[in-house]
Formats: C-alpha cells, structure tokens, sequence
C-alpha cells in the first residue's frame, strides 16, 4: 500500500466514523423535520415554526436557531416559492455558511507549528466530559504522526485523573510528568515543560483540574499554572483548549460561558456526539463564541478523536 492509499483509507475510515457518529442526531432531527412537512407542498410560517422548535430541541441553541430562521425565511421572500423538498438543501447551506463565519481554518492533520518547539496545549473543562482521554487520543495522534509528546498530569485533585492519564501515556508510547495526588498542579506544568525543552519535544499536553469550587478559585489556579509554566517559556500555552461534552447539549454552552470568563480559550474539543441525538450542539457553541472547534469525539477509537471539518460535519448530518 503506497502512501496515498493509506492516506484515503484513512479518510474513509474517519468519514465512516463520522456518518455513524453523528447517526443520532440524523435520526432525530429527520424524522422530526419529516412529519412537519407532511402534507406540506411549500415552505410556509407553520413549516418554520416547526423548523425553529426541531433546531431547539437539537441543542443548536436559541440564538443561533434564529438566525438560521430569519436567513431562511428571507431566502423564502426571495424566491417566492420554496418547495418542502428544497428546505433540505437551503437549511444545509445555511448552516455551512454559519459554521464557515467562524473564522477557523479547516485543518486536514493534526499539526502543530514548525516555528515553535515544543507546543505548549493547556487542556481546561470539568470532570466528566472526557478531558483525560481527549488528552491521551490526542497524545497517541501526534506521536503517530512522528511527534515527540510530554503529558503534565496536573489534575491533582483526582486521583483517577493521575492514573488515567499514566496508562493513556503508556499506551501511546509518551512520557508522563506526574507528582501524584494532592501536590501542586503548576509546578507539573513547570516540570512537565522543562522536561519538553529539555528533551527536544515538540509538543506537551498539561491536564488541569476540573472540579474547583468557584470561577475565582478556577481563574486563580489556572492563572498560576499559567505563570509558573511562563518561567520555562515566557510565551505558554500557545493553546487552551476546552473540552465539552456534546451530549449534555445546553450544559455545554454554560460551561463554555464559564471557562471563557475565567480563561482566555483558543480551541474547543466537543466529545461524545456518537452517544447522543444533540449533535446541533457544535453548530451553536460554534456560532456563539466564535471559538474554532477544533476537535470533535465520534467514538471510542482513538481515530475517533477528529480533526472538526466544517463540510465534512455539514456533508455527514445531512446524508441519508
């Protein structure tokens, strides 16, 4: 198998990966959008109010679900006559547009520049949402991908955490900066970059805590392990990145709200959208914080951890 074979059975692979993923989500918000338009030869104000209800309850959020309809609902003044057959392909053209106006570039690979060594990614979200192992898939990718990778294990407040994050290291062939539970999360991070820079790697990964009683308490230790990091590299983290969990829908968008406030976020990874008909999710947050989604979770596999392609995601929710 030559290079580029491996290259397209790879992308079929992921494209597989995401038709099933996204499978519960398709279902639900088909079959809703199909009995609203039965008996329906047009596009009228019942049609959209149905539209408006199906896009709620599929977690695109109330914000984001309006703006979709009043661009619908003009392309509808436009022309006259919109059949219930072509509300499919406005509705998906619509929300490609959307999704593109959030100013992230489509990356087809994981990557991490060139021009920074080693690449400094603080991972930042509450218990639950799968942020332990977003980390180590992300970890066994770039290694894959023949980069050197450094795990800080400082979600100290989580025994689980610690030891979750050392077999993930373990069976992604990359070493983990731990000092156990209950010590002190930036001085990891401190450890964790010295030993990237040290070592010549080109990419560390720094787990932090996802349970902190305030948003005060949250921004401070945040802030810290910010600081203490910078005494290694003056300019850390190159990236923070939030990672929410798609099927809680609405709950989602609050913490996003949350960690936004407490910290300047610069990526998101949204897990678990195979596990749930609330896929619209990735639409709102996408739209409302004008954040890039860069990752999407479609399943347990390692591979299932993607690279977020607009299109792709766009292609994918509406194939039947």
């Amino acid at each position: 198998m030559g290079l580029f074979d491996f290259f397209a059975k790879k992308t079929k692979e992921q494209e597989e990966s995401l038709d099933k993923g996204l499978e519960k989500t398709k279902q639900n918000f088909f079959s809703k959008l199909g009995k609203a338009m039965i008996g329906k030869s047009t596009v009228d104000e019942e049609v959209l109010d149905e539209l408006e209800e199906i896009l709620v309850a599929s977690d695109v959020g109330v914000e984001t679900t309006l703006k979709i309809i009043k661009r619908i609902e003009k392309r509808v003044a436009e022309d006259k006559y919109m059949t219930a057959g072509e509300l499919d392909q406005i509705l998906k053209e619509e929300i490609a547009k959307l999704l593109s106006e959030n100013n992230s570039q489509d990356v087809k690979r994981f990557y991490i520049p060139d021009t920074v060594k080693p690449y400094v990614i603080m991972v930042v979200g509450v218990n639950g949402v799968g942020k332990t192992t977003t980390i180590g898939k992300l970890a066994a990718q770039f290694h894959q991908a023949g980069k050197k990778v450094v795990l800080g294990a400082a979600d100290t407040f989580r025994a689980a955490a610690v030891d979750q994050l050392k077999l993930w290291g373990q069976r992604a062939g990359v070493p983990v900066i731990d000092h156990g539970m209950n010590t002190d999360p930036a001085s990891v991070a401190y450890d964790a970059v010295k030993k990237a820079v040290d070592s010549g790697a080109d990419v560390v990964i720094i787990d932090t805590a996802g349970r902190l009683h305030t948003k005060v308490n949250l921004m401070n230790e945040l802030s810290k392990i910010k600081r203490v990091m910078q005494k290694v590299m003056p300019e850390v983290p190159h990236e923070v990145l939030l990672v929410l969990d798609g099927s809680t829908g609405q709950n989602a968008f609050l913490q996003a709200k949350e960690f936004t406030k407490a910290t300047e976020v610069t990526a998101l990874a949204i897990t678990k959208l195979d596990g749930t008909a609330k896929g619209g999710v990735v639409i709102g947050i996408s739209d409302q914080f004008k954040i890039p989604v860069k990752y999407i979770g479609v399943g347990e596999k390692i591979g299932d951890l993607q690279l977020f392609d607009k299109k792709a995601f766009v292609e994918s929710l509406f194939k039947k």
